[in-house]
């Protein structure tokens, strides 16, 4: 073979190598350059997920809402507490106590007291004058229309109407029997019950009911409603007092009272109760109260403050109250969302 053949061919290889070398260059280029690409998009896709993780955890809260009082209030206050906790912020533990109003507002107005405190009467000026005392914004909260329920045994099925004066004397002690009453019922002592000075419904049946007169002599009088409820249903001539949601939920235990206001006996009911209704004279509002700096101070208690004031009217047909109207409830609402 010529010397120039040789050449030719050595020169041949050398160019095929070189391109060979090129193209295995240019794909590992791209290799390089795909896999930069796809290390960009799992490094982005990684920062998109812990933004998207870091947003939901902002929207998590902890920590716990203490509140306490009234045990006409209770039911409402704890369904609604029970629904926050399941559906709204499970790490939030929502603790709901019923001392009663007045006991509830003992342990409001202190240092480091309660979130809340729910009420069945309104606040007092001695209230209104220790949380000055304290420094403390307290912000009303009316929740709910209750309308105080006169009860009686099941098997009494002679007073199942009374007119408001007859209510009166009945309590004030001034018939003792029922036979005073109407000469064609029993010759049996009457049994009086009711709760007892804790509760604002105890205040509230003394102050609007019978004027701020003092209760009859012996009247029984208890701490516990579910106490009431029993008493009550075990005594044929036992006649008590307490809020609609009790009786409500206890129907096969005791039974309403007809009350005469006078245009015929009104039984208290969803429909009938309200301020401006049928019932008015035994209606009242109920309410809970804000303690406005732990609010501020507690991410957790004023959302759930923000949450009562959305739900209210949702849950208070089911636990014995009437709603409030609409617009009551917006103004609520928009007071609650305004604390900063």
């Amino acid at each position: 073979m010529s010397k120039f053949k040789i050449m030719l061919l050595a020169l041949i290889a050398v160019l095929t190598i070189g391109l060979l070398a090129a193209c295995g260059s240019d794909s590992e280029e791209e290799t390089d350059n795909s896999e930069e690409a796809n290390a960009s998009e799992t490094e982005d896709g990684a920062e998109e997920t812990s933004n998207e993780e870091e947003t939901e955890a902002s929207d998590e809260l902890e920590g716990t809402v203490a509140i306490d009082g009234s045990g006409t209030v209770y039911p409402l206050m704890s369904r609604l507490a029970e629904e926050y906790m399941l559906n709204e912020q499970p790490n939030v533990s929502v603790e709901v106590g019923r001392a009663g109003s007045s006991a509830g507002f003992e342990k409001f107005l202190v240092e480091e007291g309660t979130d809340f405190n729910d009420a069945s009467r309104p606040i007092k000026d001695e209230e209104k004058a220790k949380a000055d005392e304290l420094g403390m914004e307290v912000m009303e909260i009316k929740v709910a229309l209750d309308g105080l329920t006169i009860v009686t045994n099941p098997e009494n099925d002679w007073a199942t109407e009374l007119t408001a004066e007859q209510v009166q004397d009945i309590f004030l002690g001034n018939v003792t029997n029922w036979s005073e009453i109407n000469s064609e019922w029993p010759d049996e002592e009457i049994q009086t019950y009711g709760p007892n000075e804790n509760h604002g419904t105890y205040e509230f049946f003394y102050e609007e009911i019978l004027e701020e007169q003092d209760l009859v002599e012996g009247i029984d009088l208890q701490q516990e409603y579910s106490t009431l409820v029993t008493l009550i249903s075990e005594d044929v001539n036992g006649i008590g007092f307490f809020g609609f949601g009790y009786y409500d939920n206890n129907q096969d235990q005791v039974q309403a009272v007809g009350i005469d206001f006078g245009d015929g006996a009104v039984v208290p009911s969803l429909d009938t109760i309200g301020e401006e209704g049928p019932y008015a004279d035994y209606t009242r509002p109920v309410f809970t109260y804000l303690n406005v700096d732990n609010a501020k101070e507690k991410p957790q208690v004023h959302d759930y403050a923000v949450y009562v004031a959305e739900s209210i009217n949702e849950f208070a047909g089911e636990t014995g109250f009437a709603p409030i109207p609409d617009e009551e409830q917006q103004a609520i609402l928009e007071e609650v969302q305004a604390i900063q």
